[in-house]
């Protein structure tokens, strides 16, 4: 692998993250941690309230930051609770880009059994919504059928031609950056035209790991995580994106027609941990560690984008 630093300084500049309002509830101020005007993704958890989404949201914008709300088809009960919701995210958050999701459980609670029926609604145009992004999976899906999936990412561009929204995916999280590389050229050769943001955990111990791996069903890097966990020290040691993002970079500038279009972080550590690490490297204090990854030199502070 060749290492280039300004190859990684690009895909990792402008990220965004994603935040549990439960996460958010233990941060006394998210400048602390983040540029100005980093875009934040905000849960709606399965069996939670999308009130506790909207209230994140108004707090995120209010500290200077933009909130990108996720709206789980699954878990909303109808229609009207939709308009509710987007009324108050759009009124109260100057909310314009939003993460429409499945969500995931099994049985739907309204008439939204998948993110098209939502998108169909023409409610998101309707009240002002401008950008919206759909979930991506480069390990597939333990729950769809792969035929299934390219059908509805070709439901999803021809929605977004249809309606001149600015659409894009955001995919699970991975380790195989070449993996993320084969599945967007084919997701290209098959035609999809919508850019695409990789999800990247941020720095977490393989237990942890592992965990939301079990829970979010990535196949191939649930093998990954149980090989770094075959003794208590490798369980608790601290695992860094710095190979995959090194990786990913060097696919993704050898190949001109590629839709990556930058990164988004799951702080599955803590945002603490992940806006540090992603900001050392936004601002290029790392270097080659001869590992075909790198080693992040000291914290980088928040700095204006």
């Amino acid at each position: 692998m060749t290492f280039n630093s300004r190859q990684i300084c690009s895909l990792v500049d402008r990220y965004s993250v994603e935040i549990t309002p439960a996460g958010a509830a233990r941060i006394g101020s998210f400048a602390n941690h983040l540029p100005a005007g980093t875009t934040v993704n905000v849960t709606f958890l399965p069996g939670s309230d999308i009130a506790g989404t909207v209230s994140v949201c108004r707090r995120l914008r209010a500290e200077g930051f933009n909130p990108v709300p996720h709206l789980a088809a699954r878990s909303l009960t109808g229609r009207s609770q939709l308009e509710r919701a987007l009324d108050e995210l759009v009124t109260h958050a100057a909310v314009t880009e939003v993460l429409v999701i499945a969500g995931g459980i099994d049985r739907p609670l309204g008439p939204f059994p998948s993110s098209m029926e939502l998108l169909e609604t023409g409610l998101l145009e309707r009240r002002g919504i401008r950008t919206v992004g759909v979930a991506g999976h480069p390990e597939g899906s333990p729950d769809i059928p792969a035929p299934e999936l390219a059908r509805a990412l070709a439901r999803k561009n021809a929605w977004a031609r249809d309606t001149g929204l600015d659409v894009y995916i955001e995919t699970q999280f991975c380790f195989d950056a070449d993996t993320v590389a084969a599945w967007e050229r084919r997701l290209r050769a098959d035609g999809n035209r919508l850019p695409i943001r990789v999800g990247v955990p941020g720095p977490a111990t393989v237990k942890t790991l592992l965990r939301f791996a079990q829970v979010s069903g990535v196949g191939p890097s649930m093998l990954f995580l149980t090989r770094q966990a075959r003794s208590v020290t490798r369980l608790l040691s601290q695992q860094q994106p710095d190979r995959f993002v090194a990786r990913l970079a060097e696919l993704v500038a050898a190949d001109p027609d590629s839709l990556v279009r930058g990164l988004h972080f799951y702080p599955f550590g803590g945002l603490a941990k992940t806006a540090e690490w992603v900001n050392a490297v936004s601002a290029g204090a790392f270097r080659p560690d001869g590992e075909n990854g790198f080693t992040v030199l000291g914290q980088a502070l928040p700095a204006a984008s």
